[in-house]
């Protein structure tokens, strides 16, 4: 198991390297000047995380409201991840319209191209996380 300060390390890292990896991809792919992009990953990243929690304490609730559980199979966590995304996506798509000054065309053609990096990243930055820092032992309770 991962121990608070181990957890605590892998979500800055993750956050840090990712704003750094999409602002210089951002600027250098697309275009856009790194303080613009970088703002773009900034407040996206900001309302992701806060998105995160509203969101799921909103779909646990509701969930249980309707099954009386948490328990989610495959199915649903594919709903939930999709509704997740499509959430942030439209929260997203009205500030970066307006940061980068582009129609709603295009800041929804980046959004979507930031939640596929997002998407690839997670899965890198964790594999090799786990390469790089193996979690300890699991410690079996009661």
């Amino acid at each position: 198991m991962r121990t608070t300060w181990d957890r605590i390390v892998h979500a800055v890292s993750f956050e840090v390297s990712g704003l750094l990896i999409l602002t210089l991809l951002g600027s250098w792919g697309l275009g856009y000047p790194m303080a613009e992009i970088g703002t773009v990953a900034l407040v996206g990243t900001t309302l992701a995380m806060v998105w995160v929690y509203i969101y799921n304490l909103a779909f646990d609730r509701v969930l249980v409201r309707l099954t009386g559980a948490l328990r989610k199979p495959l199915w649903l966590r594919v709903v939930h991840a999709m509704l997740f995304e499509a959430g942030l996506l439209i929260i997203l798509l009205p500030f970066i319209a307006w940061h980068l000054d582009i129609g709603f065309v295009e800041a929804f053609w980046l959004d979507l191209s930031m939640a596929a990096f997002y998407l690839l990243y997670a899965f890198a930055f964790n594999w090799a996380y786990d390469l790089l820092f193996p979690p300890g032992p699991v410690e079996k309770r009661g």
